[in-house]
């Protein structure tokens, strides 16, 4: 997979740089639902079928892809405990 693959597959998918597992399985089972010919509208085959490769090529880097377990990364995907940690010890915040 190349790079240019990826941001095609997020194109189609309509997704920006930042997206969990959760999101692009959400997104394919609503793209599917509105271009599938067996949904009453009747359906895009050929979309469906872009759809799903982008689906496969999205997995395929999530799966992959090397999660980082620093402490940076963890407050970097959780900024409320990034605040948490930043102020947990301010009276204004704690009532102390």
């Amino acid at each position: 997979m190349t790079f240019k693959e990826l941001c095609l597959a997020r194109a189609v998918f309509g997704l920006g740089e930042r997206a969990t597992l959760k999101e692009v399985k959400d997104r394919h089972r609503e793209l599917v639902k509105r271009h599938h010919p067996d949904a009453g509208n009747g359906g895009d085959p050929a979309q469906i079928r872009k759809v799903n490769a982008a689906y496969r090529v999205l997995t395929d880097y999530l799966t992959e892809y090397r999660f980082s377990f620093s402490e940076d990364e963890f407050y970097e995907q959780n900024p409320e405990e990034r605040l948490r940690r930043q102020f947990m010890d301010e009276s204004l915040w704690t009532g102390r």
